[in-house]
């Protein structure tokens, strides 16, 4: 679609008939929110417009789809604007809930060009014409509401194909067929809308129990506050028609409340109205008239309309009730203001709010009370409206009572011309009658014809979906065995998986209780060889120096333990650690060996990580089975430097007697022992390279060639 330049036709399926309808039903609350459905089209194709920016005043925003719908929350009295960069914007005021319909033509600027398209007929634009028509012509709705049936491709669209079906047979007061359609879309999609729909349906066609039915079927929670306000409406008149008048005011009052709470106005005036009514059934005039009359002042509220209904039942209940002079005044009114309203809209003469209607009306409250002289003009009048309007039903009322008035005055003459001219109009109103019954059956057998093939159609669906169920429950059992195969395949690898995790979780415990049970035995040991120093220095009466060694190693003791449930510390704790342990090795054998520590001053120590109390050991088999048996003074080196990025390496050296002099000098007892400590480092070693993909590497070699080779521990640690 290019350049289009916008000839914009906005249809709501609203002629001048039409107004009056929408204007004599009940139209939503102002201020309740509620769906608005809506369509954009190219009027010569009817193709949908996508990507049409919608959007509220209240601020709400939506776009068309690929099939050019849209739906969008609403108020009556929002402003909706429908814009699209190849057409000029398009302003619309909500003022009922009737779809809308928005029809673009196109026309391409070259003048020697005009392309033509398709019309495609689909099942949406099929529902849309039969909308259009609904008001206007039964048989040409119902005709396109046929076409649709073969169209619809799920049950929603044949849910909807009979709702709007029974919707215009409702409005062509058809209402047995609008039950039996009603129930086929209930048939195809469980809807609360369609039920109370139905269950109106029931109401008009006098199936009055099963509308009861229905409407006690649901629980005020079950339904939105305008749904529960429709049933406790409808519960009210099902039981008002059944004069069951205390029912029916339980329901109206319980219908006003919600009405009233939720701000619903229009149901707000009708329940007062309705409530005021059985009131007055029930003998209690005065509460009814003041119910009755506030529905005049909500009405007011809304259109001049509506006022006017109110007003015609009003003076109804005037009637009723014998109050004849305020009858009067109140029907004079209303024909003041049936001209304002006649200014903008037309009035069919099925309305109760015509002139002609009215002035009879008066002219009867005159002759009820016997004042002829105010009731003659009033019918004449009347009788001119009638004619004017070709309304003969009003026209046969008003000639014969204008009859009665002159027979009562006594002027038979007068009497005798006007009961000639009621001869006629009922002459002239039944071959009219005729004419309508006529025309009446010929629509009756269209209406049962279409209906016929629409039936047929829906018996034919629902044949072609039984056999393409048939064949879908072959597939699904044969499906049903392939899902069946897969999925015990995928119960078997999901067991697998989940026992191979099992297992993992199982090892990962079992090396941490391992490492446990390992830093554990560390601890002891360690403590064992320290106590033995401290008892060194008291057996040589040397008190202060003990005293010494033991706040050194409290606080060594205390490091150890603080990090004893680790699996890693930082770099930095582990020299701290060292340093503190080799000066207490140091301070008990002087005489024996020097050490130094060197640390990369580029290395990050606190970037590293480390297994607690992994050097100690190697510096304690240094200077317990190496350093300490050299004639002379030996030196300890531990120096930390950088191997490559992200990689480190620790290299603990002595130069004392070397590992197989040391071998020979021990007892069998401190060959097992020092056996079970190195067996101790190797066993936590490997463990943690499990679980840490290779994080610490020990090599272990002599630290010479000759004489007093030495030893020497090189550990590679990795950067995490």
């Amino acid at each position: 679609m290019k350049n289009l330049h916008l000839i914009i036709a906005l249809f709501l399926c609203i002629t001048a008939q039409q107004l009056t309808h929408a204007q004599q039903q009940l139209n939503r609350a102002e201020d309740e929110s509620f769906t608005v459905k809506g369509k954009v089209l190219e009027s010569d194709n009817y193709d949908p417009i996508t990507d049409v920016n919608i959007q509220v005043n209240g601020g709400s925003y939506t776009s068309t789809t690929f099939d050019g719908e849209f739906r969008i929350e609403v108020k009556i009295g929002d402003e909706i604007m429908i814009s699209h960069k190849d057409f000029e914007t398009v302003y619309y005021t909500v003022k009922t809930d009737d779809d809308i319909r928005v029809e673009v033509q196109s026309i391409i600027e070259d003048a020697f060009v005009q392309k033509k398209k398709t019309k495609q007929n689909t099942f949406e634009s099929t529902i849309d014409s039969a909308l259009f028509y609904k008001k206007i012509s039964a048989e040409k709705s119902i005709q396109f509401i046929a076409e649709s049936i073969p169209k619809s491709t799920s049950v929603k669209q044949n849910a909807e194909a009979f709702e709007v079906l029974a919707d215009v047979y409702v409005y062509w007061k058809q209402y047995d067929l609008a039950v039996t359609n009603y129930r086929i879309s209930l048939n195809n999609v469980n809807s609360k809308d369609v039920n109370l729909k139905l269950a109106k349906a029931y109401f008009n066609n006098k199936n009055y129990q099963e509308s009861l039915a229905i409407y006690n079927s649901y629980k005020p929670e079950d339904l939105s506050n305008w749904q529960n306000v429709l049933r406790y409406e409808g519960l009210g008149d099902v039981h008002a028609k059944i004069n069951e008048n205390k029912k029916a005011t339980t329901a109206y009052t319980k219908g006003l409340e919600v009405a009233t709470i939720n701000n619903i106005k229009p149901k707000i005036t009708d329940l007062n109205s309705k409530l005021g009514f059985t009131y007055n059934n029930d003998g209690n005039k005065e509460k009814a008239g003041v119910l009755i009359e506030n529905s005049v002042v909500l009405a007011a509220q809304e259109n001049k309309t509506r006022e006017v209904e109110q007003k015609i039942k009003f003076a109804d209940f005037q009637n009723v009730n014998q109050s004849y002079d305020e009858e009067i005044q109140t029907r004079k009114q209303i024909i003041k203001d049936i001209d304002a309203i006649e200014k903008d809209s037309v009035i069919t003469n099925e309305s109760n709010i015509t002139k002609q209607k009215q002035n009879y009306k008066i002219g009867n409250a005159y002759y009820l009370q016997k004042n002829f002289k105010e009731a003659i003009p009033y019918l004449e009048k009347s009788i001119v409206e009638a004619n004017k309007r070709e309304d003969l039903i009003v026209k046969k009322d008003a000639t014969r009572k204008l009859t009665d008035v002159f027979v009562e005055s006594g002027d038979f003459n007068k009497a005798k011309t006007a009961f000639n001219a009621y001869t006629e109009a009922v002459d002239q109103l039944y071959i009219k009658k005729e004419q309508e019954i006529s025309q009446a059956a010929r629509f009756n057998k269209s209406i049962a014809e279409k209906q016929n093939r629409i039936t047929t159609l829906e018996t034919d669906r629902k044949l072609t979906l039984s056999q393409v169920e048939l064949s879908d429950e072959k597939n699904k059992r044969q499906q049903l065995i392939i899902y069946s195969l897969i999925g015990g395949l995928l119960l078997l690898l999901l067991t697998a998986y989940l026992m191979y995790k099992y297992i993992k979780q199982q090892k990962l415990a079992n090396n941490l209780l391992a490492l446990k049970s390992l830093r554990s035995q560390m601890n002891p040991h360690f403590i064992f060889n320290a106590l033995n120093s401290v008892n060194s220095f008291i057996a040589t009466n040397d008190e202060r120096t003990a005293n010494k060694y033991l706040s050194d190693f409290s606080k060594l003791m205390r490091a150890v333990l603080e990090n004893s449930e680790e699996d890693f510390i930082p770099l930095q704790k582990e020299i701290e650690l060292i340093e503190l342990y080799t000066k207490l090795e140091h301070f008990r054998f002087k005489d024996k060996f020097e050490y130094t520590i060197d640390v990369d001053k580029t290395i990050d120590v606190e970037g590293y990580k480390i297994p607690p109390m992994l050097l100690q050991p190697y510096i304690e088999n240094a200077v317990w089975h190496g350093l300490r048996y050299k004639d002379e003074m030996g030196l300890l080196a531990i120096s930390i430097a950088k191997k490559r990025i992200g990689v480190i390496e620790i290299t603990i050296a002595d130069n004392g007697i070397g590992r197989k002099k040391s071998k020979n000098l021990k007892t069998e007892n401190q060959q097992k022992h020092n056996s079970k400590g190195l067996g101790n480092i190797k066993k936590r070693v490997s463990i943690l390279n499990e679980m840490y993909k290779d994080k610490v590497d020990v090599f272990i070699d002599d630290n010479g060639t000759e004489g007093d080779v030495g030893t020497k521990v090189v550990v590679t640690i990795k950067k995490d």
